[in-house]
């Protein structure tokens, strides 16, 4: 069920706050030994913010659509009194007494805190020190990451929806990959104050949720200046909900889902082809050579102390720090020189209202990064697994696409993705988890192999 349809329940008392938050938790600890998608429980905090929602309630003070809602935090996010892991076995037992501007706006708005999740290991892919988050479209598979705990976790309806980030690839390849609806926004959107940093001018917070029209509410919540981040804005925020998109002209790429077009189409959304042209070379690595130093620049004394001698995976985050160190300032200045004609030459050929595309193709995800697009990531349907496993264990891969707008326009993407979900049933799926018997689990030791090195952060 979608946020503001819970939201609706609380609202008119069908349902109290306390109630829900049970529901959610019960379900949070029957799945997560299945999907390792669970870093910390937070069941006081949550039955504590629970209990005052429904209270706040009865004395006629409704705080809006979240008013009551349970909902998980990457585990990058910090909240007092409760370990922010960052999803390393060097800082498992950390805990940061901050409360990070995404989760105190979150909690202005009466949302209930039920759970820390997974992230991959210091924002990279989907490995963390208690193993590897599971697909719940195909529990033999791993969502990637590095948002890996919202993503398997609001598939699998644990939660009603959760808040990820993205440096690299960290929300739209999970999303993509578990088959549910998310949003990165524009960057500096959201206040990123408490939250682990890779790269200060890359790294965004976005939620994922079950459908684009909760996105849009989730948004309206959390966006706005964080006083304590520099890079944050109060980005005006058009209303999604009363967008004309038949106003709207809206490009398609190649490898764009076609369905997806001729949805809009029959919406009166004037279709085109389009390609997004730019001569930059190498975003890629521009990318990593700004990811990189940014990085050390947050974990300098970490690196140089030695501590990260007892990280898990030293041919990760150990190996592209020692590389950074030796990076100069004029190969750092001349990739951000480029990386500003990159921005300069996108905006001038982004001459749509938005477009459609692969929201897993590599080079996009770069550039989209790069230049601070928002993107809205939305399930499309499912292909078969060819040769399945003879054990009958029912498995599906999601289909997904991307919808793109200028930034500053996520109102765009989200309007169109509304429109499209409106008129298709997909995104309302379910993953075949319920079907799992009581004691059913799949095998997930914490050594699981680390990938070769793909950002997914």
């Amino acid at each position: 069920m979608s946020v503001l349809k819970l939201g609706e329940l609380i609202k008119k008392k069908q349902i109290t706050s306390e109630e829900l938050t049970g529901i959610f938790l019960k379900r949070l600890r029957r799945y997560n030994p299945v999907l390792e998608s669970v870093v910390s429980y937070t069941e006081d905090l949550a039955y504590q913010q629970a209990k005052e929602a429904d209270k706040l309630l009865s004395q006629g003070v409704h705080l809006g659509p979240l008013h009551g809602i349970p909902y998980g935090l990457k585990d990058i996010i910090s909240v007092p009194l409760y370990k922010t892991t960052w999803g390393s076995t060097t800082f498992k037992n950390q805990v940061l007494n901050i409360e990070a501007w995404v989760y105190k706006r979150l909690k202005s708005a009466g949302a209930v805190l039920v759970a820390k999740l997974v992230t991959g290991s210091l924002a990279y892919d989907d490995i963390w020190f208690g193993g590897g988050t599971r697909n719940p479209w195909n529990i033999e598979e791993f969502s990637t990451g590095s948002s890996a705990g919202p993503a398997a976790c609001t598939s699998a309806g644990m939660i009603p929806f959760a808040i990820g980030s993205e440096t690299a690839g960290s929300i739209t390849y999970p999303a993509s990959q578990c088959g549910v609806t998310a949003l990165r926004p524009t960057f500096g959107s959201v206040g990123r104050t408490g939250v682990m940093s890779l790269s200060e001018s890359l790294d965004k917070l976005g939620p994922f949720c079950r459908n684009a029209a909760d996105c849009a509410v989730i948004l309206d919540v959390i966006r706005g200046k964080d006083p304590d981040d520099l890079s944050s804005r109060d980005i005006p925020f058009g209303d999604p909900f009363s967008v004309d998109i038949t106003k709207l002209t809206v490009g398609y790429l190649d490898d764009a889902d076609m369905e997806v077009v001729h949805v809009l189409e029959s919406k009166g959304v004037k279709v085109v082809p389009f390609k997004l042209n730019y001569t930059v070379d190498s975003v890629q690595g521009i990318l990593n050579f700004t990811m990189d130093v940014d990085m050390l620049a947050h974990f300098d004394e970490w690196q140089r102390s030695g501590k990260d001698d007892d990280y898990e995976a030293q041919d990760q985050w150990p190996v592209e720090l020692r590389r950074a160190r030796v990076v100069s300032a004029v190969d750092y200045l001349q990739a951000q020189r480029a990386r500003g004609k990159l921005i300069q030459e996108v905006k001038e050929n982004f001459n749509v209202d938005a477009f459609i595309g692969n929201a897993m193709d590599w080079e996009r995800v770069c550039m989209g990064n790069l230049v601070g697009l928002p993107v809205i990531v939305v399930p499309t349907g499912f292909k078969n697994i060819p040769n399945p496993p003879p054990t009958g264990t029912r498995r599906r891969t999601t289909v997904n696409t991307g919808i793109y707008a200028p930034p500053n326009h996520d109102h765009i993407a989200l309007a169109l993705a509304m429109a499209y979900q409106s008129a298709t049933n997909h995104h309302k799926q379910l993953p075949p988890i319920d079907e799992l018997g009581p004691n059913d689990t799949i095998s997930n030791p914490p050594t699981v192999p680390i990938p070769p090195r793909r950002l997914h952060m």
